[in-house]
């Protein structure tokens, strides 16, 4: 593999961990594989992790907002609301942890 590292260009393959070899487009990438040679099941998937969903999708539905009443201390409900979307994100993933995290790690 050519270095095109000319002057004043840095070349960083000698700090890449990677081989030369896994640097050029012949052969794709080698697939992780369990000890059996089956691929390992992925076991962070559950169900609980669809309620992620809800602070993504709940905050764009803009008729929630559209409004400028009620006030919450002087501001008007864009602005409190946009609060309590990061006060859901934040309770949505911290349930979400709370109940898929591995007992006794």
């Amino acid at each position: 593999m050519r270095d095109f590292a000319g002057p004043g260009l840095v070349s960083f393959a000698h700090i890449l961990p990677f081989r030369k070899e896994a640097l050029t487009m012949g052969e794709p990438a080698p697939t992780p594989s369990s000890p059996d040679g089956d691929r390992a099941e992925n076991p962070d998937r559950s169900p609980w992790n669809w309620l992620l969903i809800i602070p993504v999708v709940v905050p764009l539905i803009t008729v929630l907002f559209n409004h400028s009443t009620p006030k919450l201390f002087g501001f008007p409900l864009f602005y409190w609301l946009q609060l309590a979307f990061i006060v859901l994100g934040v309770g949505a993933t911290t349930l979400v942890y709370q109940l898929t995290k591995k007992r006794g790690r």
